[in-house]
């Protein structure tokens, strides 16, 4: 496979124009129809190694365990990522769903922000549970959970991205 990459002044002037056909200043944005984001749901193989990594490695507590309803036999259980928001997560006992894998279409990464006082005590605890990691910026870390899912720990304030507000 060739991979040709795009030149950086054509992208830009690219996102240039998408950016003065559609965003709007915050001011005159219309409200979103969303009241926030329920939950986002992934698959794990292993359901109790699933919760140990989730609530005892990054602390997000296990709030419910319950039977998938589109698969009998399943779990569908969920974390508290703060604001409201959850991290779901569907075991199919019996089916082969395959290793995790990044293709178009799918997920590339999960944001999930965390308080600047509690980012380094997790970067901590990935490198105490031996998760491979890596740090960029000094406020991101990366790293993927028990099933291959890439997630990134940001100590950004929501709604902020590297210093440039994108909400």
């Amino acid at each position: 496979m060739t991979t040709t990459r795009p030149d950086p002044a054509t992208s830009e002037a690219e996102r240039a124009r998408i950016r003065a056909a559609h965003l709007r200043p915050a001011g005159e944005r219309p409200a979103s129809t969303a009241r926030g984001l329920h939950h986002t749901a992934l698959i794990s193989s292993d359901v109790e190694r699933t919760v140990r990594f989730y609530q005892d490695v990054l602390g997000f507590p296990l709030t419910e365990l319950i039977e998938n309803r589109d698969y009998p036999g399943s779990s569908h259980f969920f974390f508290d990522i703060g604001n409201g928001n959850l991290l779901a997560f569907f075991d199919f006992p019996g089916l082969d769903v395959g290793p995790y894998a990044e293709v178009l279409g799918g997920l590339h990464h999960m944001a999930i922000s965390v308080e600047p006082r509690h980012w380094e005590e997790l970067v901590r605890r990935l490198t105490d549970a031996g998760v491979a990691h890596e740090v960029h910026s000094g406020v991101s870390v990366y790293f993927r959970d028990p099933d291959g899912a890439r997630i990134e720990l940001i100590a950004d304030p929501l709604g902020e991205m590297y210093g440039t507000h994108v909400l």
